[in-house]
């Protein structure tokens, strides 16, 4: 659940007469707290009242920005793995969607030189998302400063998805917006949702360049009516509170060693990742004396079938299986309980 001020602000919000009607592009309120909070958390200043525009969420963001941009023929660079709801809608307006793999020998980091020349004349969206779902890499500055430099030669806009960034391990959290260059070729997407327990509170908020916003408002001005106002005076009690996305950072990071801890006992290959609450692993190809697996696909059938435990396989950039440290547990005890009953289920099996 979101934390106690954020659930109490909200039980006060919505008994306010001045709330009950539609916000469309949103409250200027929640622009001014979310300018507060990306210039307290990465020393980036932004004009609330041009440069960032609230969504009810980010996954319509990301389906949103696409009708801004693509028409017949264009192209959209996705990664992959990855979230695919840009991709998804760029066909819907008769767009193309390039792959960029993200291999683990390269940081889980797209090969930009390896777009081809024709795709990069047709290319009008870059869609990167770090830290990445799901293999929990991060970006450093010198990667998106090649973004940025990618982008002014190619003439591509593009979208950051920070859904996760405030659940990155072992160094500050890095903005795209921190980096120079990065305000004047796209924007950043932002959620209240992992960072602040709001998942299902549907809200969020696209920053960055002043004219990408803005076509991205004209385009929500016209698919919905805009958040429910209680809901953004509650995010804004969030956005003010730094104390919530260090408390959820930790409960994360300390879920995630003790299931690396778990798997690594179990025969698995995995570290910590760099952030995110998933954990990006590779695949085994089999348990020995036993069955085969010749994809993630396989071996996650395998896993929920006869061991029940849930994993999701990716197989675009080799075969990998994403667990992820979401599950309810009240506290540590019940962590380890569950733990423990991994260990207990795989407890047979030699995996190759």
């Amino acid at each position: 659940m979101a934390t106690e001020c954020v659930r109490s602000a909200m039980k006060m919000e919505i008994d306010k007469l001045e709330n009950r009607g539609d916000a469309d592009n949103g409250i200027q309120e929640f622009k001014d707290a979310a300018a507060d909070f990306m210039r307290r958390q990465f020393g980036v200043k932004l004009d609330p009242a041009t440069e960032i525009n609230h969504c009810i969420g980010s996954k319509p963001a990301l389906a949103m920005l696409p009708a801004a941009f693509i028409n017949p023929g264009d192209i959209t660079l996705m990664t992959v793995p990855g979230y695919p709801v840009a991709g998804t809608h760029t066909k819907y307006y008769g767009g193309q969607v390039f792959n960029m793999p993200l291999y683990e020998e390269n940081g889980f980091l797209p090969d930009l030189d390896a777009v081809p020349r024709d795709v990069c004349k047709k290319a009008k969206l870059m869609v990167i998302n770090y830290p990445n779902s799901p293999t929990g890499a991060l970006a450093d500055e010198a990667f998106y400063k090649k973004v940025i430099d990618f982008a002014k030669t190619n003439n591509v806009v593009v979208v950051q998805d920070a859904t996760h960034i405030l659940l990155t391990y072992g160094r500050k959290p890095l903005s795209f917006l921190q980096v120079d260059g990065a305000v004047d070729v796209g924007v950043e997407v932002h959620s209240l949702s992992k960072g602040f327990d709001m998942i299902g509170w549907r809200i969020g908020f696209v920053a960055g360049h002043e004219r990408i916003v803005r076509a991205f408002a004209d385009i929500k001005d016209n698919s919905d009516s805009g958040q429910f106002i209680a809901i953004q005076k509650a995010a804004i009690v969030a956005l003010a509170d730094t104390s919530i996305p260090v408390a959820i950072r930790a409960k994360y990071e300390r879920r995630l060693q003790k299931l690396v801890a778990a798997l690594r006992e179990l025969g698995f290959k995995t570290e910590i990742p760099g952030g995110s609450y998933f954990l990006y692993v590779p695949s085994p190809k089999g348990v020995a004396g036993g069955t085969t697996f010749e994809t993630a696909e396989d071996a996650s059938q395998f896993l929920i079938r006869e061991r029940s435990i849930c994993t999701v396989p990716w197989d675009e950039a080799g075969p990998y299986l994403r667990f992820s440290v979401t599950y309810q547990a009240p506290n540590e005890t019940d962590e380890d309980e569950l733990m423990d009953a991994l260990r207990s289920r795989l407890a047979d099996d030699k995996f190759i």
